[in-house]
């Protein structure tokens, strides 16, 4: 028999401090598992050699840690502008959370693979297509906090606007990488670093011009990633 006064779905809104906690625990294990790819094989008289053998390992752990962290400043960026969190953006946050998630084996692949002329072409296009999905979750996840009027009332609309034209990626450049990856897959590999490098520099420095940009009565909010 079904008790009445329990609620049959999920509630309308949730706390934004929940939304942000478990997504940053989902962040700090993705990258976490990342590091755990590097080893290098036992048994190895030339320690030094085997240690410059894995390089493929340390570039796939660079440029998918400075994806990961890209991800991260950019939904720490949306957060700090939360209202509230409500049923769609949690469920949209969720599918961000299990690509970035996914990302540790893709970057296990192209360690892996790298050096082997076919092989290595289907894991650096995997491995370009996880990171392209990452972009453009992001990318719909800030869209639908503006869509659904999601945003804090006391932001700033040129805060907001910084921030929207940040969050707003070249997804071209990350279809031009996985199409190059068939032909130089290694040149792939570091145009996506610098892709995520791209992304993570100039967050911090866009949004405090933007502040400087308004009336000095304007509210301000907290300082960003």
């Amino acid at each position: 028999m079904v008790d009445k006064d329990v609620p049959n779905e999920l509630p309308r809104r949730f706390r934004t401090t929940r939304v942000e906690a478990f997504s940053d625990g989902v962040f700090a294990i993705a990258v976490t598992l990342l590091v755990l790819e590097l080893s290098v094989p036992p048994g190895q008289e030339d320690l030094l050699r085997a240690f410059l053998d894995q390089w493929p390992s340390y570039l796939a752990y660079v440029v998918s840690f400075a994806t990961i962290g890209a991800a991260w400043l950019a939904h720490c960026a949306i957060t700090e502008y939360l209202d509230r969190a409500e049923r769609g953006l949690v469920r949209l946050n969720l599918l961000l959370l299990l690509v970035v998630s996914f990302l540790p084996f893709p970057t296990r692949l192209l360690a892996e693979y790298i050096g082997e002329p076919g092989p290595e072409r289907v894991a650096v296009t995997i491995y370009g297509i996880n990171l392209l999905v990452v972009a453009v979750l992001v990318w719909v996840l800030w869209r639908y906090v503006l869509r659904e009027g999601l945003v804090r009332p006391d932001a700033g609309d040129a805060e907001v606007q910084v921030l929207t034209k940040r969050l707003t990626p070249g997804f071209a450049g990350y279809l031009v990488m996985i199409v190059f990856g068939l032909f130089l897959p290694v040149a792939a590999v570091f145009g996506y670093l610098a892709i995520a490098l791209f992304l993570i520099l100039p967050i911090g420095l866009k949004r405090r011009s933007a502040g400087k940009a308004q009336p000095p009565n304007h509210p301000q909010t907290g300082s960003g990633p």
